[in-house]
């Protein structure tokens, strides 16, 4: 057993607890494994830990190489024949054993690689090389309930293994995956650390059903909804360092077998798993510098001098030189620290790890700090016949957030030539003039914790050879609490308040299925069956407290010293929700002389969200592929891989509010609901329709067809696809007015008749490896998709889905639903400059003689861009490589809704700070006012460094630490180093929710949090 003192190191308490978590963590680990080889009596004992050499001992040195490309093989396993004694190689595929005598096996094993075993024959160097047990085309790719191979596959999909992942600051999956795979395009909401991310793939389908595909983590379909009251992603709980792979299902052959959840698509996420052989222990510590990366170009103190008084304002001068924007930012520091464990033997394996990231925002108080815990396990019993999986992870994560529209807003606003501090007392500055953004920050709190547990456990029996059972149980549990807090305050005046929102988010699911195999000579076939019982809970709580006194005491810690809890401002509040989810699932892959295949699928799921009339819908898919490259008359061809396929099928799309099939009544108490039954002046409470009952609502569908190229040239050097997709999404769920006026509810919900949303469009996806007799290996990659998305047949002018906000703008209709349009399409008054007097000018689309007013409207674009295109590569060259992601967007638009309500002339009279976009047109009167218009319209295109990333393989050998430690690698990653476009707001990548009645907003930036550049400085050390 180890005993050791801990001594505080120079570098902080922080780090030095954290090292020695390490230490202990990995303790038990040596000390079991030691013990186990020491009781099994085969090789030597090192419990001791003594590293002294017996006199019949002998020590292996070698490489490991792949067989053809000779490039080495780092983590590959080396174990003495029948024990459990081993090694695995570094990152330049050398190892080191001590073997018991000349006559030692070993035994050499690498994922995907066919097992070697060696006689040592008293030899003290060997080397090895292994020969692949399967190209590319025979890589595994996972399918949902199931597996394939690439060669094999029929629909369209993208594997995204962890190697291929963009570095750099990551929360969540999304990012992952940004740029990696063609037709999935990844858009950051806002730049705020967990901030969400939005994803389609190809194209949105929906109206209130918004465009988010199914995350299915090892098994278990997650809720899209976040815990009640919390701001930031629902994937933030996810460990990116957990994450093996992530496979993309794109179109209907593929995900139909998820029936009412695959129309927006479906993202597989498989999570690391041990592997027989040694065990290995990884532990790596990233540091991250982050810093606004295109702040605003906000006038400075003496030019916003010199256009104050050139518009005719009244200066007020207090001869300072503030910089607000810098004054609410900082440099922002980034930790994130990982420990992994894993292992195994035959009928055994295991993952295990810890993580820790605390992020700080760039702008003051935001912040994220997220603890992770995950293990796995696999074991086999009955000779193999069953097997017991089980996952567990768990995880917290905190967000502080600062009121961001108050804070940016003021600093966007504020007279920069007021200092931001008192220079008596050295705090922030109080005016009466104007709030000093500083102020706002020290004043307002919004804090969320999130506690989250995801857990199943799977059982598979092999029935006979042929034909095996599983059983998937899982558990899904989150937890949420969310405080509002408003310190009290008398410059500016302000009474102290205290909200505080409780959630509980639980998801349950049982699935059982049954997987049968087939193999009659040239015939393959694989079929699958089972049901699925899916349930979703969810549950909110919320009640404050106004009036706390100016104390430093924070309302948080003590809310019984808020004095005001009458109903009338402070009523509690809940709800509870409750959905479920049947389904019977089946599927069929056929396979004829490995060249001919086809594949069907069918799912009906059952949904409590729907009425009774049509509770059940059916989603059937078709699927086929012939690989040519098998042919004979392909052989002496230049294609390694030449398969075409196609597809069809349908999806459906359940991501609507529950029981919107039923009546709603509401009690209240009000001078519309409720009148005195005496001569008292107590009201009791009045029951009214708020929704009227429609049992006959129907499942949103997705209609899919695919075509698809997938090949290889040059041995497979060079890989690509691809595809033309069509998705015709129809019978679109909406909330609408009833045509009667005479009616008890003011809406209600309906399949709108003919009604479509289309989007289709074309696929490239190319990639080319290199590798050298000289250890040269590089590799190129890219993707290009060109979508085209309309609305057709709705009955509406406009279906808004966006609005504007400011002073004078709010619920301005910004963009929506158009016929004949994209969605998302920016409905606007078309702005054609200044006139003689100073005032906007509009084009009289009607020729009523009037410009500018809502019948004046057009289609002025939309934004969901036309074009995605990402190109990537990496090079190495012995123990260097170097990796860069680019990504970019074009055909789109953003509204600049910030600058339409701060940056104009009229705004710059009145002494508040603005851009040179105020003082654009020279003519324009200072009384002009700003409505939405497309003055404030600009492209959304852009094209952008994502990542690069510097690393190095340092051999421990050369620093003599080859005995403890296998591999360490150095990185530095720079993260949005550039980005080219003709978009002056803080990013071109944005989408403020500006949601109207529950319609999704697109292409709106409104004091959208700044979007980062970053420096990460990361170590990983293998042992």
């Amino acid at each position: 057993m180890k005993y050791f003192t801990y001594t505080p190191p120079p570098f902080g308490p922080k780090w030095g607890i954290f090292l020695l978590l390490v230490l202990w963590a990995s303790t038990p680990l040596v000390y079991a494994q030691s013990s186990l080889l020491a009781s099994a009596g085969k090789g030597p004992s090192t419990a001791s830990g003594s590293h002294r050499q017996a006199p019949y001992e002998l020590t292996v040195r070698g490489r490991v190489l792949d067989g053809v490309t000779k490039e080495p093989l780092t983590g590959c396993t080396v174990v003495i024949k029948g024990t459990m004694k081993g090694t695995s190689t570094d990152a330049n595929g050398a190892y080191t054993i001590v073997v018991p005598d000349g006559n030692a096996v070993l035994v050499f094993g690498f994922i995907g690689y066919e097992k070697m075993e060696v006689p040592v024959n008293g030899r003290t160097t060997l080397d090895v090389t292994l020969k692949a047990l399967a190209s590319e085309l025979d890589q595994v790719v996972v399918i949902g309930y199931g597996t394939t191979t690439k060669k094999d596959a029929t629909g369209a999909l993208k594997t995204v293994k962890s190697s291929e992942f963009n570095r750099g600051i990551i929360n969540s999956p999304e990012q992952l995956l940004q740029g990696r795979v063609a037709g999935v395009n990844v858009t950051s909401a806002s730049g705020e650390p967990g901030g969400r991310q939005n994803i389609t793939i190809r194209g949105p389908g929906g109206v209130r059903t918004g465009s988010t595909p199914l995350f299915v983590l090892d098994g278990i379909p997650l809720d899209n909804s976040s815990s009640n009251g919390a701001t930031s992603n629902p994937l933030n709980f996810l460990n990116p360092q957990d994450i093996e792979a992530i496979d993309v299902l794109k179109d209907a052959s593929a995900t139909a077998i998820y029936g009412a959840r695959g129309a927006n698509g479906v993202i597989l996420i498989t999570t690391k798993k041990g592997k027989a052989g040694a065990g290995n222990l990884t532990v790596s510590a990233n540091v991250g510098v982050s810093n606004v990366a295109r702040p605003l170009p906000l006038f400075s103190a003496d030019e916003y001098r010199r256009q104050v008084v050139a518009v005719g304002g009244t200066l007020e001068d207090q001869r300072a030189n503030t910089d607000w924007q810098r004054e609410i930012s900082r440099t922002a520091i980034t930790q994130d620290y990982n420990v992994a464990f894993s292992g195994g033997a035959e009928k055994l394996t295991y993952y295990g790890s810890i993580g820790m990231q605390n992020q700080e925002g760039v702008l003051k108080n935001s912040r994220l700090n997220r603890y992770t815990g995950r293990f796995n396990a696999s074991q086999k019993f009955m000779e193999d016949r069953l097997v017991l999986d089980v996952n567990l992870t768990a995880s917290q994560t905190t967000n502080e957030r600062p009121p961001i529209d108050g804070v940016l807003g003021a600093a966007l606003s504020a007279n920069p030539t007021f200092p931001a501090y008192d220079p008596a007392t050295g705090t922030p500055a109080r005016y009466q003039a104007f709030t000093n953004p500083l102020i706002t920050l020290a004043l307002q709190k919004d804090l969320t914790t999130i506690n989250r547990v995801v857990a199943n456990i799977s059982p598979s029996f092999k029935i006979t050879k042929d034909l095996v059972y599983k059983l998937n149980l899982g558990v899904d549990n989150a937890s949420s609490t969310r405080d509002l807090q408003s310190l009290a305050s008398a410059v500016p005046q302000q009474d102290g308040r205290l909200e505080s929102i409780y959630g509980n988010n639980q998801n349950v699911l049982i699935e059982n299925y049954f997987t049968h195999t087939l193999a009659l000579n040239d015939h393959n076939l694989t079929s699958l069956v089972g049901h699925s019982y899916q349930k979703f809970a969810i549950r909110g709580r919320n009640w404050s407290i106004n009036r706390f006194p100016i104390t430093p005491i924070e309302p948080i810690n003590n809310p019984s010293l808020g004095q005001e809890l009458a109903l009338a401002t402070n009523r509690p509040g809940g709800f509870a929700i409750d959905n479920e989810l049947q389904s019977f699932f089946a599927r069929a892959n056929y396979q004829y002389k490995n060249r001919y295949l086809l594949t069907a699928t069918v799912r009906a799921d059952g949904s409590s969200k729907f009425g009774a009339n049509n509770k059940y819908g059916v989603f059937p898919s078709f699927s086929a592929g012939w690989r040519l490259s098998e042919e004979a008359f392909m052989q002496s061809g230049p294609f390694s891989d030449l398969k075409i396929r196609a597809g069809w099928g349908q999806t459906g799309n359940q991501e609507i509010p529950s029981k919107i099939t039923q009546a709603l009544f509401t009690s209240s108490t009000s001078a519309s609901t409720s009148y005195p039954l005496d001569n008292s002046t107590s009201y009791p409470a009045g029951t009214t329709y708020t929704r009227l009952a429609n049992p006959d609502i129907q499942w949103e569908v997705s209609t899919q067809t695919d075509i698809g190229l997938d090949f290889g040239l040059f041995n497979g050097a060079l890989t690509g696809a691809i595809d033309y997709f069509r998705k015709v999404s129809g019978k679109i769920l909406l909330e609408v007015i009833p045509a009667d006026p005479i009616q008890p509810a003011a809406t209600y919900w309906t399949n709108v008749p003919d009604m479509t949303i289309t989007n289709q469009g074309l696929e490239l996806d190319l990639n080319y490896r290199f590798v050298s007799q000289g250890g040269l290996r590089l590799d190129v990659g890219g993707n290009v998709t060109f979508i085209k998305n309309v609305v057709n047949n709705s009955p509406y002018t406009v279906i808004t889905s966006g609005s504007a906000q400011g002073p004078g703008l709010t619920s301005a209709t910004v963009n929506g639903y158009v016929n004949g349009q994209p969605i998302g399409t920016f409905f606007l008054r078309e702005y054609i400059g200044i006139d003689e007097k100073g005032v906007s000018k509009y084009r009289d689309v009607d020729g009523d003689g009037i410009g500018g007013t809502d019948k004046d409207r057009i289609a002025a674009g939309s934004a969901l861009p036309t074009q995605q295109f990402n190109f990537n590569t990496s090079i190495g060259y012995k123990g260097f490589d170097l990796m860069a992601n680019f990504n970019g967007v074009s055909g789109n638009k953003l509204y600049d809704n910030t600058a339409n309500a701060f940056f104009y002339r009229a705004r710059l009279v009145k002494g508040l700070n603005g851009t040179p976009e105020a003082v654009g047109e020279a003519n324009e009167s200072i009384n002009n006012a700003a409505p939405v218009s497309t003055r404030f319209l600009k492209s959304g295109s852009f094209f952008r460094l994502n990542n690069l990333t510097l690393g190095y393989n340092l051999n421990p050998r050369m620093i003599g630490m080859n005995r403890w430690i296998n591999n360490i690698r150095l990185s530095a990653t720079g993260q949005n180093l550039f980005v080219i476009t003709n978009y002056n707001g803080f990013d071109p990548e944005v989408n403020t929710d500006r949601t109207v009645n529950g319609i999704s907003s697109y292409g709106i930036d409104y004091l959208s949090y700044p979007r980062a550049r970053s420096f990460v400085f990361g170590i990983n050390l293998t042992f």
